[in-house]
């Protein structure tokens, strides 16, 4: 029992430690933190946003390769945190779970269950000893037909729920407070507003001013419901609107 309270707990996805806990499946959360990036999604009245920090790590790569945020349907989107390769294969998995509810069933599938399909599929990741939780987190934006303007987010531990607004990786702590903070009196957030408070939110945790080619930008809304990613002249005028109210 050398190796301190973890002895021999954390070398096993499936094994419960003496005081509870899945070392793991925290371990995982832990890769999300360490990816370097934060991401953030907020839910307005008839829109929804997810912002994420672009970092580009070798100059000699072609820059409009490089994202996390992706289509799952033409009316779903998200933002992915954490691994690179784990986040792509969790997107691919989304699109194939889409793909066959619309085979099935003969229409669109909702962000809520196809949300909850993720979260289902990452929970048997924790119980089956085979496969290791998936180190990356999804936020999920979309316009729901009956709901209006949802966002769900998925953990590697199988949780899932909607949010007015969240945040994760390196600075979600910070972020969720700031959040917290901005939407403690129920404001109503118009599509430019809710653009600009999850920009503020990113900078101010973060501590630097955003130029255009570093964040990510993704909108869906009542009026154009399909998910699309702002170009860099979007987010320009949006950073600019921000300098100019400050």
């Amino acid at each position: 029992m050398s190796r301190g309270s973890n002895a021999g707990f954390d070398r096993h996805i499936t094994i419960f430690s003496p005081d509870g806990r899945l070392y793991q499946v925290e371990y995982a959360f832990k890769a999300i933190a360490h990816s370097g990036l934060t991401s953030v999604g907020i839910r307005g009245i008839d829109t929804v946003v997810v912002v994420t920090q672009k970092k580009i790590p070798d100059k000699l790569l072609d820059s409009s390769t490089v994202t996390n945020i992706f289509k799952l349907t033409p009316r779903i989107g998200c933002v992915m945190t954490g691994h690179n390769a784990d986040s792509r294969s969790q997107v691919h998995r989304a699109r194939v779970e889409a793909g066959e509810w619309k085979y099935k069933f003969g229409y669109d599938i909702t962000a809520d269950m196809l949300c909850r399909r993720l979260a289902d599929i990452a929970q048997v990741y924790t119980q089956n000893a085979e496969m290791r939780p998936l180190g990356c987190c999804m936020i999920m934006a979309a316009i729901d037909p009956q709901q209006g303007p949802v966002l769900y987010k998925c953990d590697p531990a199988g949780y899932f729920c909607g949010f007015r607004a969240t945040a994760v990786g390196a600075k979600q702590t910070e972020a969720n407070s700031y959040l917290e903070k901005k939407l403690k009196k129920k404001v109503e957030l118009t599509h430019d507003r809710t653009v600009q408070l999850a920009i503020s939110c990113l900078s101010s945790v973060l501590s630097m001013d955003f130029k255009a080619t570093e964040l990510e930008v993704a909108v869906v809304t009542k009026v154009e419901p399909k998910f699309r990613t702002l170009s860099e002249a979007e987010i320009e005028d949006h950073i600019v609107a921000i300098a100019e109210r400050e």
